[in-house]
């Protein structure tokens, strides 16, 4: 990956010394907010000054930390294929992909800044993607006819914020969350009756 203030492609060493000290940054962070640079080189295994080296300030890791968690969740939603995956399976693998990235990069993900022109460009992109893929969940009957699609999105999306708090420890306790989220958008809360 390229950091957003880079011109050039980085070496596939600096990329990999990159992405340990965001991935430290982001281990550090939501432990403690107020880290000091030293502290997040002290946990990415690098020197202070190749933190400073890659990032002129705490402030510009931030917003490559921001960046970074922008192009997972963008990624996330694309791996799911909510345009071709057949909508039920679609929504699942979005669901289960946004809350690990969600999870994975909750500081990061709660730094993002919303005036960036990139982040929002990403958000707009993911909320288009997961407008067409209510459209097809519609379409092919997972959802009702009458549904008011902006409800059941912006009811979707406030599930897995409240899912992402939950911080499940392993893939399966993930994937479980994911399930409940899915269940819970088209049936409702509750044990659903036998007819």
């Amino acid at each position: 990956m390229v950091p957003p203030a880079s011109p050039k492609p980085l070496r596939a060493d600096t990329e990999r010394t990159v992405r340990a000290i965001l991935e430290a940054a982001e281990r550090v962070l939501s432990a403690n907010p107020a880290a000091t640079m030293e502290q997040i080189a002290e946990a990415a295994g690098v020197a202070r000054t190749t933190v400073h080296r890659r990032f002129a300030s705490r402030e510009a890791l931030i917003a490559a930390l921001a960046a970074w968690a922008t192009q997972r969740f963008h990624e996330a939603v694309e791996a799911a294929r909510p345009q071709t995956a057949p909508p039920a399976v679609a929504l699942y693998q979005v669901t289960a992909n946004v809350l690990r990235v969600k999870i994975g990069w909750g500081f990061a993900m709660g730094a993002l800044p919303t005036d960036a022109p990139e982040v929002a460009r990403v958000h707009a992109d993911v909320l288009a993607r997961c407008a067409q893929l209510f459209v097809r969940l519609r379409d092919a009957g997972v959802l009702p006819p009458g549904t008011d699609l902006d409800w059941a999105r912006r009811v979707y999306y406030a599930l897995i914020h409240e899912a992402a708090i939950q911080a499940p420890e392993d893939d399966a306790a993930l994937d479980a969350l994911a399930t409940r989220v899915v269940d819970t958008l088209l049936h409702g809360i509750g044990t659903p009756t036998a007819g």
